[in-house]
């Protein structure tokens, strides 16, 4: 049964190691939380390991950039594992070809990386962008205007799908909030594509092999069984979904995407009958719920 929480610390001794998100949970994409800053600081210093899972489609280096910048401190966590690094491996694997087109370049630090084989991958194929007329498949690493609907890419998609084009999706999430201000992700483009009748290829969170990565990172710092990892996160569709995919414990934060729908104010907890309704409606069953992360 689900049960309301008021601080991290109230069950950090049952788990050795968290798999934390990161937008909406640690940052707004402006702006660090402080209380779950100051929250992972604690846990790491009872001995507990912190793995940043992100479906940012920025490999580990470029997030740590980009945490950086935020002002997220870098003893927040022991180490990253992103969507961006298990798209690259299929990437330099051939999972769309050589030739692609790249949507979303707006999304990406200049020197983001992606594009750089990665090291586990041991024969990287020759990737070279090219035009969509050119291509042999798309990564998507978010729409061309995150404000914009992504129904105003249905030309391009429509192409792509005639032609039989892979599109490669290196964020699944559908929506994230910047600073209060929704922005559509590559995941809303690549679930247009597949309603189209395309077919996208994701390797963030729902999806396994994300957790794979995060889970061979964890075991270069410590071995973890399952049962003492928990997964903390604000997306139904993907933070969630993902950990109950996996059979971890979750302790999902109420006060991100589904804030309103919960009935969280900012800095509390969600109203118990809004929450019910809500976890019904999305069929989750987390293990804990806050309302931020503290």
């Amino acid at each position: 049964m689900t049960r309301i929480v008021s601080s991290l610390a109230e069950v950090a001794s049952n788990y050795d190691a968290l798999f934390v998100d990161l937008w909406g949970c640690v940052h707004d994409g402006v702006r660090p939380y402080p209380g779950a800053v100051e929250a992972l600081r604690a846990y790491r210093a009872g001995g507990g390991i912190v793995v940043f899972v992100t479906n940012s489609p920025r490999p580990r280096a470029g997030v740590l950039r980009q945490l950086d910048g935020i002002g997220v401190p870098a003893d927040a966590c022991d180490t990253i594992a992103t969507s961006g690094d298990t798209a690259r491996v299929a990437l330099f694997n051939g999972a769309v070809g050589t030739k692609v087109y790249e949507m979303g370049q707006a999304v990406m630090d200049a020197d983001a990386g992606f594009f750089d084989p990665p090291a586990i991958v041991t024969d990287p194929l020759p990737v070279e962008r090219v035009p969509l007329a050119q291509a042999e498949g798309i990564v998507c690493l978010g729409p061309e205007d995150p404000y914009a609907d992504p129904a105003t890419l249905r030309p391009q998609l429509l192409d792509a799908k005639i032609r039989g084009l892979k599109l490669l999706c290196a964020n699944p999430d559908i929506v994230v909030d910047r600073g209060g201000r929704r922005e559509w992700c590559a995941g809303a483009v690549a679930a247009l594509y597949t309603e189209m009748g395309g077919e996208s290829l994701y390797f963030g969170k729902p999806h396994p092999p994300i957790y794979d990565l995060a889970r061979r990172r964890l075991a270069a710092i410590r071995d973890v069984p399952d049962s003492r990892i928990l997964a903390i996160g604000d997306g139904p569709a993907t933070d969630a979904r993902g950990a109950m995919g996996e059979d971890l414990d979750l302790l999902f934060l109420s006060g991100g995407l589904g804030a309103e729908e919960t009935g969280t104010a900012v800095g509390g907890d969600p109203d118990p009958a809004k929450l019910e309704a809500y976890l019904a409606a999305e069929g989750l069953s987390p293990t804990f719920v806050m309302g931020t992360l503290r």
